[in-house]
Formats: structure tokens, sequence, C-alpha cells
């Protein structure tokens, strides 16, 4: 049976700085244990989970000593139970959850028992944002008349999801049209900090969207899990884990003039994929992050699937606060992120000397190093620098059938396709290239790199090409 949190008499109050308090919080300081400083910032927000929650039956104080003792524990690939703050669905994955739910409620109801007693126990977000189409393009009206054909194609689910929008306490369903879940996300869904009932603890996530580890660049813990544990968090259950192993990730210097983030997470993740990192953290730090935009920090935490990490982590910095700021978080939001993740040694702060944080192996990138560069030709971690690119794709049209070869006869590469286009005879060869559209959740994030690529299909058509 669960008993009282053994951990209360570290429960302390956040003094606001012009008087009054902020809530509550379970102070990683009063410990006064000297391994909490030698901590990556991922691992103390598990060690704050595992306190705040600990009732010595779903989690005991044995898991906190786990955490606690990372740096010797951790190699043993020991398990802990972890409680993430939150839940993240998207409408495929969240239609069935929003169903479970429902039968659970006739279920109840069936047994004389108050339906109304069946909610999610952590807070649930659902972004609808998967059933998009393209009907309509190169108009006016384009987004208005895809989205109705998508409510028109929809709308039985969709009735079904403003139901339970309305029916369940503890759920927030965001509409159609309002953007890319990874996006909402980031903008708009993230706490940072929570203060709930009083009680402030870091945000964390679990999502049902192996990218879901977008959010790991705004310093919220978060990556993506099957719709069985997404539920099983949903109802108040504690996710088993291996306690991980963190890869410490140095960045320098700036990135030079013309260098985008695409270029950039392709460099980090070649780095990644070489040292292996599956199964692990990887965790940023370094003078080089004081550059290094929310933007460019999301979309290397997007691709953490692609380099294998289960998650790619930011901690809390200015650069974080400034972006909180940007989308719409109030000064007095901010103001206690801060404040709490200051009290409790979770918050970077340049102007101070580097923590002597601890990492399992370590790795380190000179931004200014960083050179442009491709992904293919059929996997995105594949990376080729843009100066080898035709070399490359030579080699490819030689290779063996595989990832980076197609086993195209020598005989047969110089061999052209003709079609007609809108009245107009064109040819087709190897390595000619089509863009069909652009668009991908890594680079969402990242007004830079969208722009940028709006630019390249513009001049293509300026060119005569896509049209």
């Amino acid at each position: 049976m669960a008993s009282e949190n053994p951990f209360r008499s570290i429960l302390k109050a956040l003094e606001k700085p012009d008087g009054g308090e902020f809530g509550n919080y379970y102070s990683l300081p009063a410990l006064n244990d000297p391994r909490i400083d030698k901590l990556p910032y991922s691992i103390r927000i598990l060690l704050e989970s595992a306190i705040r929650n600990c009732d010595e039956f779903q989690v005991k104080s044995k898991d906190v000593e786990k955490i606690l003792d990372w740096e010797n524990t951790s190699p043993k690939q020991v398990e802990i139970p972890f409680k993430p703050a939150r839940v993240l669905l998207q409408d495929f994955t969240g239609v069935p959850a929003v169903v479970d739910l429902a039968c659970m409620r006739d279920a109840m109801n069936n047994l004389g028992g108050d339906s109304n007693k069946i909610n999610p126990l952590v807070p649930v977000d659902l972004v609808i944002d998967h059933s998009v189409q393209v009907d309509v393009a190169r108009s006016e009206n384009a987004v208005q008349a895809n989205m109705e054909l998508e409510f028109q194609r929809n709308k039985e689910r969709f009735a079904f999801l403003k139901w339970g929008s309305n029916a369940f306490h503890n759920m927030l369903v965001v509409p159609p049209g309002s953007g890319i879940v990874h996006q909402v996300n980031l903008e708009y869904l993230a706490r940072v900090v929570f203060n709930t009932n009083g009680l402030l603890y870091p945000d964390s996530v679990v999502g049902t969207d192996s990218h879901t580890t977008m959010i790991d660049g705004l310093g919220v813990a978060g990556w993506g899990v099957g719709g069985i544990e997404a539920e099983a968090t949903m109802l108040g259950q504690p996710m088993s884990m291996v306690l991980p192993g963190v890869v410490g990730f140095k960045l320098t210097g700036k990135l030079r003039d013309g260098m985008t983030a695409t270029d950039l997470v392709l460099t980090v993740t070649q780095m990644l994929r070489k040292h292996g990192v599956v199964g692990k953290f990887v965790e940023f730090h370094g003078e080089g992050m004081r550059e290094l935009s929310l933007a460019d920090r999301a979309t290397i935490a997007n691709m953490s699937p692609e380099y294998g990490a289960t998650m790619g982590f930011f901690p809390v910095d200015h650069v974080t606060l400034q972006y909180l700021r940007l989308t719409g978080r109030s000064d007095d939001t901010v103001s206690m992120i801060e404040a709490y993740l200051r009290a409790n040694k979770m918050f970077v702060d340049y102007s101070e000397p580097e923590s002597k944080t601890v990492y399992s192996s370590c790795l380190e990138l000179n931004l200014e190093d960083v050179e442009p560069c491709v992904s293919g030709p059929k996997r995105p971690h594949d990376r080729v620098p843009l100066k080898e690119m035709k070399a490359d794709w030579h080699s490819c049209l030689d290779n063996r059938v595989g990832f980076k070869g197609f086993a195209v006869p020598k005989e047969a590469q110089s061999k052209a396709v003709e079609f007609n286009f809108n009245g107009t005879t064109a040819q087709l060869r190897h390595g000619d290239v089509v863009i069909a559209a652009i668009t991908s959740c890594t680079n969402t994030s990242n007004p830079s790199v969208m722009l940028g690529a709006a630019l390249v299909a513009k001049k293509a058509c300026d060119l005569g090409l896509e049209v």
C-alpha cells in the first residue's frame, strides 16, 4: 500500500522576488548530497520526479537512491520507475485512447458506478494534425478548401474527439488547422515548469510519435512511446525504464554565415551514430549554446530517432526564457520558471562557471567547422558534404542495391525518359531533382530553414522547374 512521501522534509516554499510565494517544491539542494552537482541535468529531472512521487509502493526510496548514484548505477542497466508530467497524443493514436476511456465509462455505468470519475490522471494534450491532405494547391483559397474537405472526410471522428474534449477532465484537444503536433507542443502546450495546486515541478512528456523529442530543445524531457505505454501513463502508472547513460555533447564556437540548422543537425547526427547512443540520453552543453537559437536546438532534438538516442536534451538557459516570452508566455510565468529551475539546480547560467557535470562519455563539435551538406539518397541520416554530392551520387549509381546504391548498369546510366507536361516535352535522367513538396517535422520548428526551403522552391519555379 502507498504511504506518505518520505521526502516531505525537503518540501520548501519558493518565494517571489517582490514578496509572497510561487508555491512549494521538492528541493534537491535540501538533500545535502554532493552527488547532485555531478548529475546531468536530464537525470536531475528523473530524480525530482522519483522524489516527488515516492510512496514506497510505485516509487520507492531505493529508486531515488539509484538515480542519485547514477554515476555508478547507470552502467549496470538498473531499472527505475518514471512518472512523466503529461502525455502528448496525435489523432492517429489519440482516437484509440479516447475510445478506451469511453469504453471504461460504459463499463462503469454497467457496474452502477459514477462514469464521470473515469478521467486521465495526468494532463493529456491531443493535437489533430495527421488527417490533412493537399487536394488544392497554388490558389489563394487552398488552405480553406483543404480544411473543408478535411472536416467532410473526418466528420464522425472529429465529432467524437470534440465530445471527448468536453467529457473528460485533464484532456485538451487542439483542433485541426492549428499546426503540426510538435510545433504546437513547443509554442503552446509546453509548461517547462508545472504549478499544480501550488506544487512546482519540471515539465516532462511522453508522446505517441517518435519525434516527440523536438520538445527536448526547450528543456522539457520528452520522448516517443507506444500507445499502450501512453495510456498507462494517462492512468497514473509509472513507466519502467532502464536508467540511461548520458552522452555529453559539447558545442563551441558559432555557425558561419550561410550554414543552416539542417547542415548542423546532419553533422551532429553523423557524429552521434558513429559514437553509438542507442538507449542513451544525449545532453548538449558548452559555450556554443549561447549562440544556438531555440529553433536550431529543436531541430537537433527532433532528430533523436535518427541518431538513435532516447532524447537529445538542451537544459533551460536564457535562450529558452527568451523563446518562452517570444511565444506568448507571461512575464509572471517566465519569472516562476526561472526562479524554480535556479532554486532546484536545473538552470544553466553562462555568467557562472560551467558545472562539474559527469557524463558517461563525451563528444565535442566546433560550430565553425559545420559545412553545407545534404542527406541521402535514401536515409535522412546519411550525410553527404555538398562539395562531394556529385561524386557520391555517381558512386551510388554503381553500388549494389542498398541505402547507398542502385546498381544501375553503366550502359543505362545515361538513359533519358521523355514525357509531356502542360504541352511541353521534357526529359528526366538519373540524378535529376524533382521537388514534390518541402515539408518535414524536423524543420517545422525553424523559420529560417522553412523560409529558405520556400525560396529554393520559388527560385526553381522562376527558372522554369516543378510548375
